[in-house]
């Protein structure tokens, strides 16, 4: 915990570590999670409970705070998460500045905030929120309109309905032209993974099936990997 007060130019951070980036088209590469504390969304799967309430309060950092903790740590590739890391708006000119740095930037965001501000140099990871989530009425699909090259757009399955309705989606926003990869991934023990995959071919889907790499590495509950 913290003491020192949490300003607009400031982040409130549940924890930072170093690990493999368990998802996504870089994963199994080192790189630095920048855990940001609070989100609105109350996903009914979510794995990190502890990082969503805003009142919480964890180490609150300044602008150069994180870029001395960035440079310390050594990895060229880092991730801000959460929680929702867009919904402290002074992630924006950090992630812009460590940009201008050199270093390979992504945002992992549930989708319900306006990704237009982010540098246009970083990746967007964006999770659509699935109907078994019980978030999904607060997608903010717009932002599918807005993805860049590099972008990544990410469906989290708990059942047939979740795939159906991320299949739906996935066609059409015509994703997998508009992003760098479209990712498809099991609530994890919620179904088997042979079955998601077994849909995606049946579909001809162009996506990209995967698995939550970390899990299988570490214990599903283990924190700060």
């Amino acid at each position: 915990m913290s003491s020192q007060p949490l300003t607009t130019d400031s982040l409130n951070v549940n924890e930072i570590f170093t690990s493999i980036q368990g998802e996504g088209t870089r994963a199994g590469m080192p790189c630095l999670f920048i855990r940001l504390q609070g989100c609105k969304l109350r996903c009914v799967w979510c794995d990190t409970p502890y990082a969503l309430d805003h009142r919480q309060k964890g180490r609150i950092m300044t602008a150069e705070d994180v870029k001395s903790t960035v440079e310390s740590a050594g990895v060229r590739f880092v991730e801000f998460t959460g929680g929702e890391p867009l919904e402290q708006p002074a992630v924006l000119p950090i992630i812009t500045s460590l940009c201008d740095d050199g270093y390979t930037v992504a945002i992992e965001t549930g989708g319900h905030v306006d990704i237009s501000g982010v540098d246009p140099r970083a990746i967007c990871i964006i999770d659509v929120k699935c109907p078994d989530s019980k978030m999904a009425s607060l997608n903010r699909l717009e932002n599918l309109e807005s993805l860049r090259p590099q972008d990544e757009v990410k469906f989290v399955i708990a059942s047939r309905a979740d795939y159906e309705f991320a299949r739906d989606v996935v066609r059409r926003y015509d994703l997998p032209r508009r992003s760098a990869a479209v990712l498809m991934s099991c609530v994890f023990d919620a179904i088997p993974f042979v079955s998601l995959v077994e849909w995606i071919l049946e579909d001809r889907l162009d996506v990209r099936f995967q698995l939550q790499m970390h899990k299988f590495i570490w214990s599903p509950e283990t924190r700060g990997v």
